[in-house]
């Protein structure tokens, strides 16, 4: 059992997995930092000077100036501005992630086609064996 283990962790495709693991999170991170650093920002002032990370409703029934006032009493709020923030940053990855795959397959070479395994009687038009000399279903022998 030991070794089918060690099999499994050194085979050539969990290590690409593990890589593309770590190279996801790090790009999460990324795409995370880009969306409340950079597109939010502009999308906030557009819309009023909104900063979407600080939209919450306090479900305690008190009034909060900030997130961090809430996060600091520790009460129970939804926090639907990081949720729009988080939305947004998914969107993002799974756009890129899509156009990363698109551009993958264009890059990969096509599989060549199979030789054809059968072919059709002059005759009688039925699938026979390409290897064939007498068609077994009418006899014909001008294959």
């Amino acid at each position: 059992m030991f070794e089918e283990f060690k099999k499994f962790l050194i085979n050539g495709n969990m290590v690409d997995m593990a890589v593309g693991f770590i190279f996801g999170g790090a790009f999460a991170t990324v795409v995370k930092s880009m969306v409340n650093n950079v597109i939010m920002p502009p999308v906030g002032k557009l819309l009023g000077n909104i900063d979407f990370s600080q939209l919450f409703i306090a479900l305690d029934g008190k009034s909060y100036s900030s997130l961090t006032e809430v996060n600091k009493a520790g009460a129970p709020a939804i926090k639907y501005g990081l949720f729009i923030n988080d939305v947004i940053s998914f969107v993002i990855l799974g756009f890129v992630v899509f156009m990363f795959i698109k551009g993958y397959n264009k890059l990969k070479e096509p599989e060549p086609e199979a030789a054809p395994t059968t072919k059709k009687c002059s005759e009688c038009a039925m699938e026979i064996p390409i290897e064939a000399k007498t068609c077994p279903y009418c006899g014909n022998h001008d294959l």
